[in-house]
């Protein structure tokens, strides 16, 4: 496959991503787990007056959390709706936040402007892995500070994805975006550009009534969820939610009554050169 034959393939990948995360309505996923950016965020040690970088930030958890540490931030994400909630959730808070349309993989903006990038369980879903870590090198000063909180193969939500994609398979071409949540993966990503890199990690718990609530709440508003039981028959769908039950009832660490999901990820705090 030459070069230009696999950047086509990926755009046409990237377009049907961009509709996945269109549907549902991710700003309700990303309520609950908007502790993972303010982690991030302190860990990074952003400074007052710093210029900082979200990228795919979604409605704005990780902007807003740097903003909130006295920094000017900006959000960078491909679905409008998210970033209007983004500018709305700003505008509430009085927080200094740019909120602006673009692709992970060619950031709009320039070179060596920022004094730290992060991202929260968002840029490790580009197709392109090296072409986006490549962006966030090229957006960060030299000396900046690279703030990543992943979800790892391992953990609830990394098996989660292993049910979705048994029962409605994603592009054979696109590498695993759980490979962000693994130390060796991130080297190899920014590998020399990286002076110092300290992983560890941290666990977002997930809450529900019930296995069968966790389903619906999925289901109904995370992009990826959605997708696959839409192109599932009725009896597939039927299938993929009992999976999906049947792993909550696993991973639950009330055993009994309500649910409580431990979801591992990997929070990694890069240093650049």
């Amino acid at each position: 496959m030459t070069t230009t034959t696999a950047r086509t393939d990926l755009s046409v990948i990237k377009a049907r991503q961009q509709k996945t995360w269109t549907s549902g309505d991710y700003a309700v996923i990303a309520s609950r787990i908007v502790l993972a950016s303010e982690l991030l965020a302190d860990a990074a040690d952003l400074q007052a007056g710093w210029e900082v970088l979200d990228v795919a930030c979604g409605n704005g958890n990780a902007a807003l959390a740097a903003a909130r540490s006295g920094t000017h931030a900006t959000g960078i994400d491909y679905v409008p709706e998210l970033l209007e909630g983004g500018r709305a959730r700003a505008v509430a808070e009085g927080l200094d936040v740019e909120f602006r349309l673009g692709d992970t993989e060619d950031l709009p903006v320039a070179d060596g402007y920022f004094d730290a990038v992060l991202s929260v369980f968002g840029v490790m879903f580009a197709p392109d892995h090296q072409r986006a870590a490549n962006e966030i090198i090229r957006a960060s000063r030299p000396g900046g500070t690279v703030g990543l909180a992943s979800w790892t193969p391992d953990g609830f939500i990394g098996q989660m994805f292993g049910v979705i994609t048994r029962h409605a398979p994603g592009p054979p071409a696109v590498a695993s975006p759980l490979l962000w949540g693994t130390e060796q993966h991130l080297s190899g990503l920014f590998g020399a550009s990286a002076a110092d890199a300290r992983s560890v990690r941290r666990t977002c718990t997930w809450r529900f009534t019930s296995p069968e609530e966790f389903v619906w709440f999925f289901r109904r508003w995370y992009g990826p969820a959605l997708k696959a039981f839409e192109v599932l028959e009725q009896d597939g769908r039927a299938a993929l939610a009992h999976d999906l039950a049947q792993l909550a009832r696993h991973w639950d660490r009330n055993h009994g009554g309500s649910i409580a999901i431990p979801a591992t990820y990997l929070e990694t705090i890069l240093t650049l050169r």
